[in-house]
């Protein structure tokens, strides 16, 4: 479904990504596991088009879409929520919702938030409450109801764990669970590599720009040195 070929991000001088190549299966879900920096979220900015890359490609659905724009990406069922949340504080959660289907008939809206507040039952209570007003967490699940709403094939979740309890992190990644069985393929950046290598199929480590390990994500998380370095053992 989507490969990424060797590519190469800058920030003005700074080198942030270095020949990374990497796949995501149909149906998959596949994470991006590294500390700070590592450059987990300038590879999914590069994939939606936010940022280029000066080499390589980028291929999704057997097409080469490094150039394309990225609300145009959105149309092809491509999705990203980004780290965040960056919902619309102002609008209501059912705005933000509406907004989020701008690539549906306006017909489908009601059909499509009936499964957002399927998946998210906090946001059906709060759907007439503004945005900005609710906790993290709620504001977590709405930017993915948001992102639903497109009906992704591939929907690219960045850090959706961070500055959340522990017990809305157990709750969001088994919303991230129930999102891939119902089908939609996810590839996943995140900090918490515990609670990612438990719902990912496959995982890439990342350091300081490069991809030093990749594989199953059980073998990863028995994988010695990325207990050390990222699973406190």
């Amino acid at each position: 479904m989507l490969k990424v070929d060797d590519i190469n991000v800058y920030y003005g001088a700074i080198h942030a990504v270095k020949g990374i190549s990497l796949s995501v299966d149909e149906g998959e879900i596949v994470t991006l596991i590294g500390a700070n920096g590592a450059g987990k979220s300038t590879i999914l900015q590069t994939i939606s088009g936010l940022l280029r890359s000066r080499t390589g490609s980028i291929t999704f659905l057997d097409e080469n879409i490094g150039s394309v724009a990225p609300h145009k990406l959105v149309q092809r069922g491509l999705a990203q929520v980004p780290e965040g949340r960056r919902i619309f504080l102002q609008m209501t959660v059912a705005e933000n919702l509406e907004m989020g289907g701008f690539t549906q008939k306006s017909s489908e809206l009601g059909e499509d938030l009936e499964r957002a507040f399927t998946l998210f039952p906090r946001l059906k209570e709060r759907r007439s409450q503004i945005a900005g007003t609710l906790s993290g967490g709620e504001q977590q699940m709405l930017a993915m109801g948001r992102a639903l709403m497109s009906h992704p094939k591939l929907l690219m979740l960045d850090e959706p764990s961070m500055g959340l309890a522990p017990i809305l992190v157990e709750q969001i990644f088994s919303t991230i669970v129930e999102m891939n069985r119902e089908g939609t393929t996810i590839l996943l950046v995140e900090q918490n590599a515990q609670m990612a290598l438990s719902v990912a199929g496959r995982a890439y480590v990342l350091e300081t720009g490069n991809i030093v390990m990749h594989g199953d994500a059980d073998d990863l998380a028995d994988n010695e040195e990325v207990k050390r370095a990222y699973l406190g053992g």
